[in-house]
């Protein structure tokens, strides 16, 4: 860790105990955040490679409990003016810097994967055309109904939708909404919310740990 990021989290533990108890949990996410950006190495990042991380909403863990998977949102790295951004699809879809992203997600944790041959795939040309595809999608609404269509988009559809059309690449099975578990109290709480009582079992589905779990994918960072 070097120097100047321990004064910064000095600075922010400082803050926190001048403020007092009201400031606790603003402070303790400042900390969060300072922390995280302080273990990324960049240098081993590249464009195109896919990030996974639990959100700290319900309707986060509703999605983890109907796909048995501790991850519930995914991005894909790309680079601007010399910095990380992850293409994410929420509300609405768009870049956020990637320090930004890692510490939305609970506790700052995160997976980085990237595709086994992105050294022959991932060529210039063909990283131009996934973030031009990426960008047809920017300023879509996030689509909490998971339908398959273009007109709203959910966050693990955008990554499989960028790869599929730019490099004819799918990441992960394409599953049905009749294939997850809504048992749980929480799930079949966001079913009822959504559909009402007309869930629409056979709509094509792409979960983020269906990403997460893909063969053409390896881990290169996590903490």
């Amino acid at each position: 860790m070097k120097r100047s990021s321990i004064v910064f989290i000095l600075l922010a533990l400082i803050t926190f105990k001048s403020f007092g108890a009201g400031s606790i949990t603003e402070s303790a996410s400042s900390i969060r955040y300072l922390i995280s950006t302080t273990k990324i190495d960049e240098s081993k990042l590249k464009e195109g490679d896919l990030i996974f991380h639990e959100s700290v909403s319900e309707f986060s863990t509703a999605i983890q409990l109907a796909t048995n998977s501790i991850y519930s949102h995914c991005g894909i790295l790309v680079k601007e003016n010399n910095r990380f951004y992850v293409l994410e699809a929420i509300q609405p879809v768009g870049k956020t810097l990637l320090a930004d992203w890692i510490a939305r997600g609970k506790d700052g944790k995160y997976v980085i994967k990237r595709l086994k041959e992105a050294e022959q795939l991932l060529t210039v040309p063909m990283l131009n055309k996934i973030k031009e595809v990426g960008k047809s999608f920017e300023g879509k609404d996030y689509d909490s109904w998971f339908a398959w269509s273009d007109s709203k988009i959910y966050c693990s559809e955008l990554i499989w939708k960028i790869y599929k059309r730019a490099a004819n690449i799918e990441i992960g099975k394409l599953e049905k909404l009749k294939d997850f578990d809504f048992s749980s109290d929480l799930a079949k709480k966001y079913v009822k919310l959504l559909y009402g009582d007309n869930l629409p079992k056979n709509e094509t589905v792409i979960s983020p740990i269906s990403m997460f779990n893909s063969d053409l994918l390896y881990t290169i960072s996590k903490n």
